[in-house]
């Protein structure tokens, strides 16, 4: 092992593809626990949209990088540009952790497992309960896939008349009828539909925001019109951290809701990542103490 902070002519590459980038955890996640386990690797972020994901893929594999996480808006965008992707990700249509495998570029998604975990982790089990989702995207698809595969009974999804409502349609149709196993139904509405919206929340265990609505550029906005549509037994989760507490989780807790951020979605979808990189257990705990 290499000793703690020190970049040497071994030192190993990851990195992190998103636009906007700035605001995230990741980079300062990963550096403090190459450095506590004294891992001879160095963390990255990239600002890097749709536009440049071929271009930025080639010079990857060029400069043999380890690999890569991939946030918004890439995570469905890439998949033309690997080589290989796992079944997760396969089912999900998305990735958020690309591992260089002597050459071949490997896809995975760990932002479902990462999503279970966070409520997990906050007293929440999945197992049983019906979820209303808000989104389609790479991390919403995710968090669908997962919820499904660990037990959730009903999952409603809700997407604008977008690109991404054809799959939001896609998905409900992987759970009710591809995923082998799993006793989870599936539906799709348009977000526009308020009224089915509100009607759905209603008869819920758990809201979430699975867009990037809530962060930076659309911080002051939320995809539910008020508070009138939230219970105080109804448990709010974002997938946003940064704000911690989202226009979202601020009409939740106004009404008495448990309201969950995606700090522990981002942190176990991290610890997972590590481990695909690294081979070695994330020191979790450490990076809570330093972080949260």
């Amino acid at each position: 092992m290499a000793d703690q902070g020190r970049i040497d002519g071994r030192t190993q590459l990851i990195g992190l593809i998103a636009t906007p980038i700035g605001h995230s955890l990741s980079p300062a996640m990963h550096n403090m626990s190459f450095r506590k386990l004294g891992l001879n690797y160095v963390y990255l972020a990239f600002e890097v949209g749709n536009q440049q994901l071929e271009d930025v893929l080639t010079g990857f594999r060029a400069l043999n990088i380890r690999g890569c996480n991939v946030s918004m808006p890439n995570k469905t965008k890439i998949l033309p540009y690997l080589d290989e992707i796992s079944p997760a990700a396969r089912f999900a249509g998305a990735v958020n952790t690309v591992v260089n495998e002597n050459g071949k570029l490997v896809g995975h998604i760990t932002d479902g497992i990462g999503y279970v975990l966070g409520l997990k982790e906050s007293g929440v089990d999945i197992k049983g309960k019906k979820l209303t989702l808000m989104g389609a995207g790479g991390a919403a698809t995710a968090v669908a896939i997962q919820c499904a595969i660990d037990g959730a009974a009903e999952i409603s999804i809700f997407n604008r008349d977008d690109e991404y409502y054809d799959r939001a349609v896609k998905n409900v149709d992987i759970i009710n009828n591809e995923i082998e196993g799993i006793n989870c139904k599936a539906n799709v509405f348009r977000l526009e539909d308020l009224d089915q919206l509100k009607a759905e929340i209603a008869t819920s265990d758990i809201l979430t925001n699975g867009t990037g609505v809530g962060m930076k550029p659309l911080e002051d906005q939320c995809l539910i019109p008020d508070a009138s549509y939230l219970r105080p037994d109804l448990i709010v989760s974002d997938v946003v951290y940064i704000p911690r507490k989202t226009k979202l989780l601020e009409l939740a807790e106004s009404v008495g809701c448990k309201a969950i951020n995606g700090l522990g979605m981002m942190l176990w979808q991290g610890a997972a990542a590590f481990e695909k990189f690294t081979g070695h257990e994330m020191p979790v705990e450490y990076v809570k103490e330093q972080m949260f």
